[in-house]
Parts: structure tokens; C-alpha cells; sequence
């Protein structure tokens, strides 16, 4: 295990692409902390997701997934060292885009934020497990959380977002509901890694 989270972090690092990204949006978060919390708080949740799709994904999109499993047969092993890199990268990312959110004396909000975007990432990690390309899972949940979330339900409901949403402002109901959703994620995920690559 320990060496499948090794080998993960190695490649979301080393991989210019996903260097790049993270940097840009951690100055992004800076800056975003220093002129609006709530700014920065949207923006640490989206990165938080984007990042762990992508740390998933790209082995499908860059068709090294076969390989991966070649190697390391028990998929369901890959899949959990895959989220907890995801919840450790997009953690650090969150954590280090909202240092100007703790010099404003906003301990409590960077708290909540930073207890909800591991959840977050768990989720995301679990989806893209499930549905193995990004560009799909973005415009899907990008629909799905306006239309579903926001028109149906007025982020109101016990949605994934609308969940997040309300444990990043400190609600443990709604932390408990997203935790139940990352679950639920998870739990599909360890079903669909088994499906075929050959599709793909």
C-alpha cells in the first residue's frame, strides 16, 4: 500500500501538467483568501475535486490503466491508494491556498474547510473511478449542480454539493450527509474498477 501511494504522489507531482495546475490555482487560493473567504472556500472545494479527478483519470485518459493493473493485479488496492493520494494532495492543497484565510483571524471557517475537502476528494476519486474520463464527469456534475442542486433541489436538499457546500460553512449534519455520499461513491467505485479496460 504504502508503496502504491509512493509511486501515485511521484506521478501527481512529477507530471508537469498537474504541477502546474496545482501551483496556480494555490496562489489563486491565496489571493482569493486575502480579498473573499467564500471566494477561496468555492475555489479550494472545486480544486480539491478537479485534483483528484485528475490524479484518477489521467491513467485512463493517457491509457497507462493497463499497465497499472498488469502490474498491480488487485484493482480494488490501486483504487484506495489512488483516493488516499488524492485526499493527501488535494488536503495539502487546500491547506496551503488558505494560509491568508488564517492571517485574517478565520481559524474556524479554514477549519471546516480543510474537514470537508478530504471528503470531497474521496468523492471525486470514487467518480472518476466509476466513470474513468474527466471531461464527462465535469460537464456532468456541472449540469447536475445547476440544475439538480440548484434549480430542484435550491442547494437545499441532501445532495453531494449542496452537502458540501453546507460542511465547508461548519454544518456537522451536512459533513455526516457527505460523508454518507463518499461512501456511496466509494462503494460503486470498488464495483466498477473491476469492469474492462478494453472499452477505454
Amino acid at each position: 500500500m504504502i508503496a502504491l501511494v509512493s509511486s501515485e504522489l511521484y506521478r501527481a507531482v512529477t507530471i508537469r501538467s498537474s504541477r502546474a495546475s496545482i501551483v496556480v490555482f494555490g496562489v489563486l487560493g491565496m489571493l482569493f483568501g486575502v480579498l473573499n473567504i467564500d471566494a477561496w472556500a468555492l475555489l479550494a472545494g472545486m480544486g480539491a475535486f478537479g485534483i483528484a479527478v485528475m490524479i484518477v483519470a489521467q491513467h485512463h485518459q493517457h491509457r497507462t490503466a493497463v499497465l497499472l493493473y498488469l502490474a498491480r493485479p488487485r484493482r480494488a488496492l490501486v483504487l484506495v491508494s489512488q483516493v488516499i493520494t488524492s485526499v493527501i494532495v488535494a488536503t495539502g492543497f487546500a491547506a496551503i491556498s488558505g494560509v491568508t484565510v488564517v492571517a485574517r483571524d478565520e481559524a474556524s471557517r479554514y477549519q471546516a474547510i480543510l474537514t470537508v475537502v478530504p471528503i470531497i476528494a474521496g468523492f471525486a476519486a470514487a467518480n472518476a473511478a466509476i466513470v474513468r474520463r474527466p471531461t464527462w464527469l465535469f460537464l456532468g456534475y456541472a449540469g447536475w449542480f445547476v440544475f439538480v442542486e440548484g434549480l430542484i433541489g435550491r442547494f437545499e436538499a441532501p445532495l453531494p454539493f449542496s452537502s458540501f457546500l453546507g460542511a465547508g460553512a461548519g454544518d456537522h449534519r451536512s459533513l455526516l450527509v457527505a460523508a454518507a455520499w463518499t461512501v456511496l461513491a466509494g462503494a460503486a467505485a470498488v464495483i466498477a474498477v473491476r469492469r474492462d479496460l478494453a472499452s477505454d
